[in-house]
């Protein structure tokens, strides 16, 4: 029996500057869904990677005094650093400055568009700022500057190709309304309705190459630059061989893509358009997160407010850092960080819950070391609850509620610390082997729920709850999960 596939990417990152806790937080949250998967039996595939061109990128390079190639080759490696400092999984890291791997991909998208006859030529005249890399309107600005980066626009007056993203607005919208292209949450797919109900125009699909050098050249036109939708959002096949080879049929349409809400409308309208224009099919799912603040404000680096993921996970650790992303801040909303919060978070949820009730058992259990274990003699209660928590995550995950699914660990870790002290297990525990052998199935659930959450930890409570065969089981004392700070 063949697998089951899952395939789920995330929006890749601009090579302007090195990682914030902004970028960790989507990665992770991609994390946990793929390892879930993996866990379930499904053939995984989790793609990230970096969007290297544009006109911010090649200003940024300059400023520095250092070829474009040059000065995102060094960015892309901080990005990268990523995997190893938050634990990720991820089996692919697309670049789009790779003429090999991505570059053939873009330029048969594009041939496709042609042969479709939705790519032409016009004048333009618009609005762009350079730090949102697109074309606004007036109605985008806030006393004649981006309302998001605080800056007036550049007055652009050119010719470009254009793509006709107006002629597949109602497609869009049906396969939007009959869930064949889901969205979640269901708040982020009115909003990209109400947009379409409007009807989508089309959009500016280059730029002359003497404005925009840092890109990949228009097939038989090098005078124009290829600009970012065409370019970014084919990373999504040709990290999968569209355009080299056939390799992409396997795991296209996507399962899931984990975006920003801040490019909905490019995920949801333009990529969109493109892939009916293709004639290529449309991925299942855009799963939509909200922004993360600082202490409250908006993450900037003229406030110097930018914090490095990586810091936080020498000092704190990889798991407090992706527990704080993944149950501290909603699935579906804005969340905030603060260093203070993470310490809140460490030392009353993580040292004192998860901690302190593994360390509890264990100090327990392993006075005893082997345990034969007969399910049927488990307590109902605890497999009761114990079925429940598994049944709860299952559907959380399947929302895009992580915070929600963390929660439904706790309640099993609440219960668990419940069972100690009703049964106050520690008062002659030579006699309660039985309570004891219940909380030993408790701690081993709770390790196998968070291993898709907290893969460091779920290892570390595996590694002192050792399966010997499928009824006996040794259980050792272990080290200390998270110190109290």
């Amino acid at each position: 029996m063949e697998k089951k596939k899952y395939y789920i990417t995330t929006a890749i990152d601009y090579a302007n500057a090195p990682p914030h806790v902004g970028h960790a937080l989507e990665k992770v949250q991609a994390d946990v869904l793929a390892r879930y998967h993996r866990a379930k039996g499904f053939e995984t595939f989790y793609l990230t990677g970096t969007d290297e061109h544009g006109v911010k990128v090649f200003r940024k390079a300059q400023e520095a005094g250092k070829e474009p190639q040059v000065f995102t080759d060094e960015i892309v490696e901080s990005f990268k650093a990523l995997k190893g400092a938050l634990n990720l999984s991820w089996d692919d890291f697309i670049r789009t400055s790779d003429k090999e791997r991505h570059w053939p991909g873009v330029e048969l998208i594009w041939k496709k568009l042609v042969e479709a006859g939705d790519i032409y030529k016009k004048n333009y005249k618009g609005l762009y700022c350079v730090g949102c890399e697109k074309f606004i309107t007036e109605k985008d600005l806030v006393d004649g500057k981006c309302r998001d980066h605080q800056r007036e626009p550049e007055v652009v007056e050119e010719e470009n190709y254009f793509f006709r993203l107006s002629k597949y607005s109602k497609e869009i919208e049906l396969r939007i309304r009959n869930n064949e292209l889901r969205i979640i949450p269901e708040g982020r797919a009115n909003e990209i309705l109400a947009l379409i109900s409007e009807g989508l125009e089309d959009v500016s699909f280059s730029r002359p190459s003497k404005d925009l050098p840092w890109g990949v050249p228009v097939p038989g036109d090098p005078s124009q630059t290829m600009y970012v939708w065409c370019d970014a959002l084919t990373n999504y096949i040709s990290a999968l061989g569209y355009g080299r080879n056939e390799d992409w049929k396997k795991w296209w349409p996507a399962d899931a893509q984990l975006i920003g809400k801040d490019i909905l409308r490019f995920h949801a309208a333009i990529w969109p358009g493109m892939l009916l224009s293709a004639g290529l099919p449309l991925p299942k799912h855009i799963l939509v997160h909200g922004f993360l603040t600082i202490e409250g404000a908006k993450m900037s680096k003229s406030v110097g407010n930018v914090i490095d993921p990586i810091e936080l996970v020498k000092k704190y650790g990889t798991d407090a850092l992706r527990y704080y992303f993944l149950k501290e801040v909603p699935s579906h909303e804005d969340g905030d960080f603060s260093v203070a919060n993470l310490e809140r978070v460490y030392n009353g949820e993580l040292a004192n819950g998860l901690g302190n009730f593994s360390a509890r058992v264990l100090g327990l259990a392993s006075k005893f070391g082997k345990f034969e274990v007969e399910f049927s003699k488990v307590e109902t209660s605890v497999k009761e609850k114990i079925e429940a928590a598994r049944n709860l995550l299952d559907k959380k995950i399947h929302e895009f509620k992580l915070h929600e699914a963390i929660g439904a660990i706790n309640e099993l870790i609440s219960f668990g610390d419940k069972y100690v002290n009703d049964h106050e297990v520690w008062k002659e525990a030579e006699s309660k082997k039985k309570e004891i052998l219940n909380l030993v199935v408790i701690l081993d659930n709770v390790a196998g729920l968070l291993k898709p959450f907290l893969p460091e930890t779920a290892g570390k409570i595996s590694q002192s709850i050792v399966w010997i065969d499928d009824k006996n089981l040794e259980v050792k004392k272990g080290a200390v999960l998270f110190p109290r700070l």
